[in-house]
């Protein structure tokens, strides 16, 4: 009993922390950024390209984290280095920016 009882619990322990770090719908996205919660995402694209002049955007995400919701964009740079760039979507402060390997 107490084996299918940890077994459970990893289970729902594992699903909820799925849970916690959700892409957001794109359909949630203008509202979000409405509403001022979120700033625009063309607004912290722009900032990562600073970063990263003459790179080229290969991907983005929103995801909503429990602390609030988080950008992330990938990046190649000129000479075919990739980067991700995580900013605070609400501040646009950068959280990370670090070379992909």
């Amino acid at each position: 009993m107490k084996t299918l009882t940890a077994l459970f619990t990893a289970a729902a322990l594992t699903l909820s922390a799925g849970m916690a770090q959700a892409d957001v719908r794109v359909d949630q996205i203008p509202e979000l950024v409405k509403s001022g919660k979120i700033k625009p995402l063309e607004e912290l694209n722009q900032a990562a390209l600073k970063l990263h002049p003459g790179a080229t955007i290969t991907d983005t995400d929103l995801d909503n984290h429990f602390n609030g919701y988080e950008y992330e964009v990938e990046l190649r740079d000129a000479q075919g280095v990739e980067w991700d760039v995580d900013f605070d979507a609400a501040t646009g402060k950068v959280l990370s920016n670090k070379q992909d390997t």
